[in-house]
């Protein structure tokens, strides 16, 4: 673990002098993922779960990860159903930091090599920024951004060496403008926004790039769960609140996790190696709209 705190904070020479350049290779799919090994944090649902299979249908190995046990054995069967490659789960409950900053150190030593890290966590609960309490500020920033770092901690290292990494976050539209009713979240992915930039400026003469993927209204859980709440607080239907919020949406419609996915999939690619340090939306133009 010291090791790889050590490499992190640039004590050591670089691992490689030569200046960074594409990382295109002349008769090469610019998407595949082949001898790549990617982890998808949040992976047993939603968007989490439908990046990492569209990682594995692009070759590369997959580590998901999750707290829900079942779940993640649900998914490693479906990562399977998709390639023989020896993907794999790893059990973590973020609410714990210290447990998940062990747990990442000895996984990446496990899988030998990470080349791709996607970092994605549930939303905070729904409800004002001056009604939160302290401690709901601060749970949350350990539970975002807190193992957010511990996973790229754990994982640049590898990246460093190998000459090639992406770093993905998936947060919000409320980067750009914030969500009524999600107080602690609109703070903790603006905190998210900043701390990529930074990254990316940091990292990226490795050939590691670090970017944010923002979802707008996409089907998953979560969103399910947040409508139900407004209906419930409004005093009027799911349906209704659903309606409301596809009326803002250019596209006229929910995204698909797997749209989502798709995007993922680019910035995860050689294809991007010139993307570093950007908030890109994916939520059928609804930002464009504001």
């Amino acid at each position: 673990m010291a090791l790889h705190r050590n490499l992190c904070g640039y004590p050591a020479p670089l691992m490689h002098s030569s200046t960074p350049h594409s990382a295109f290779q002349s008769g090469t799919n610019p998407l595949s993922l082949e001898g790549k090994t990617a982890v998808v944090c949040g992976a047993t649902q939603g968007i989490g779960r439908a990046t990492a299979l569209e990682f594995a249908r692009a070759g590369a190995r997959v580590a998901i990860v999750g707290r829900n046990e079942d779940g993640l054995a649900k998914v490693l069967g479906e990562l399977r159903e998709i390639s023989g490659l020896a993907h794999e789960t790893i059990l973590a409950d973020f609410s714990d930091l210290e447990a998940t900053e062990r747990i990442a150190h000895e996984a990446v030593t496990r899988l030998g090599a990470v080349h791709i890290l996607v970092n994605n966590t549930g939303g905070p609960a729904a409800g004002t920024a001056i009604e939160a309490r302290p401690r709901d500020y601060v749970a949350a920033m350990a539970m975002h951004l807190g193992c957010a770092q511990a996973w790229t901690q754990a994982c640049a290292p590898t990246m460093r060496a190998a000459g090639y990494g992406r770093i993905i976050n998936i947060t919000s539209t409320s980067v750009f403008t914030p969500i009524k009713g999600l107080g602690v979240s609109n703070t903790v992915r603006a905190a998210m926004a900043n701390w990529t930039k930074t990254l990316a400026s940091e990292l990226g003469r490795f050939g590691i790039t670090v970017n944010n993927v923002m979802p707008g209204f996409t089907k998953t859980a979560r969103l399910e769960a947040l409508f139900k709440g407004k209906a419930s607080r409004g005093g009027t239907t799911v349906d209704e609140v659903e309606r409301d919020a596809i009326a803002t949406i250019p596209a006229g419609r929910l995204g698909d996790a797997r749209e989502l996915a798709m995007a993922m999939l680019f910035l995860a690619s050689p294809a991007a190696s010139y993307v570093n340090g950007v908030n890109l939306p994916v939520d059928g133009g609804r930002l464009a709209a504001q």
